[in-house]
């Protein structure tokens, strides 16, 4: 007789897939029901209008993101400096995306995205969320997130300008130990 394995159980799910989904109808809901109401107010017509324009001004939006950070890619590698100005291509990338997806609550979370006062504190969370995935996953491959984090500070390591060593640190009150650690004579040549 042959015995039949029985089916491996898939992992659990963390809460954020459980409760994404509904997250992202509901905020689908809201964007129709919001469309809904301003064109009852101002007109289909003009709801049309702005959400054209919202169109035009993310891709105008990602178009000079992207060349801002085609020039500073440029100016790392003509001069790499230690200590050069963050572009903010991303959050600006992701303004433009927000703005191109029809609906007025992605166009509110744009202008968040844009305003200095609140863009800081979306970079602020972004990295308090970056650190987070990496200390809940400490193994590579079981969270993206944590995987796409680490890629970027390895690539970070392998700068031009050595502002990040790789090294081992060593506590000098211990020091180090093992069997090579004994007294060795100078090297006379």
């Amino acid at each position: 007789m042959t015995q039949q394995a029985t089916p491996a159980r898939p992992a659990p799910r963390g809460r954020i897939r459980r409760v994404l989904p509904l997250l992202i109808t509901a905020w689908l809901v809201l964007e129709i029901w919001l469309l809904v109401q301003v064109g009852s107010a101002i007109g289909g017509f003009a709801v049309v209008l702005l959400l054209l324009a919202g169109v035009l001004l993310g891709g105008w939006l990602i178009k000079r993101a992207g060349l801002k950070a085609l020039s500073a890619a440029f100016e790392q590698s003509r001069d790499p400096k230690p200590q050069q100005a963050q572009t903010g291509t991303s959050l600006t990338v992701l303004a433009g995306l927000l703005l191109i997806v029809p609906g007025f609550l992605s166009d509110l979370l744009a202008v968040t995205l844009l305003l200095p006062p609140t863009r800081a504190l979306w970079r602020a969370a972004g990295r308090k969320a970056a650190g987070a995935a990496l200390r809940r996953s400490p193994l590579v491959g079981t969270d993206p997130f944590a995987d796409a984090v680490r890629l970027q500070e390895q690539l970070r390591i392998h700068r031009p300008d050595g502002k990040i060593v790789q090294g081992e640190v060593v506590d000098p009150a211990q020091g180090p130990r093992g069997p090579e650690t004994g007294y060795r004579p100078p090297i006379t040549g």
